[in-house]
């Protein structure tokens, strides 16, 4: 039985040639500040919304840019479970902390890929070939 893609959206925060990823409560996998986009709202209203919940910033208006789409094995779901990750560029109206379900934040470069699901690995790799970050 097909199972049907787990549609995320994500925000790639980019700062000195980093990206913003987080940890959650009691885990020590690092990911992007995001999460499944809801029933009648668009990737990009997700990833603000996602990027308020998890680590307390808006996105400056103007600064949000789709930058590409990650599909990949879902981590954690049975094989051939894909997560389908719209990952868009902003710049932040404040310093990026933990709230909610988050413990805290990491500016990571492609050196921590083995602490990263799947998705997450494809991000990073592809922003270090775009030349955003090392």
């Amino acid at each position: 039985m097909d199972l049907p893609d787990i549609s995320v959206a994500a925000v790639a925060v980019i700062r000195d040639r980093r990206m913003l990823m987080v940890t959650a409560r009691s885990r020590d996998v690092l990911y992007l500040p995001g999460g499944k986009v809801d029933p009648g709202e668009s990737p990009a209203d997700a990833a603000a919304r996602e990027a308020r919940e998890e680590v307390a910033v808006g996105l400056v208006p103007g600064t949000v840019r789709e930058l590409f789409t990650v599909v990949t094995q879902a981590h954690g779901e049975p094989d051939g479970r894909r997560v389908r990750m719209v990952v868009f560029s902003a710049e932040t109206d404040a310093e990026p902390r933990p709230s909610a379900e988050v413990s805290a934040v990491h500016w990571v470069t492609t050196a921590d890929l083995n602490r990263c699901p799947p998705a997450g690995s494809e991000v990073l790799q592809r922003l270090a070939a775009m030349g955003l970050i090392d």
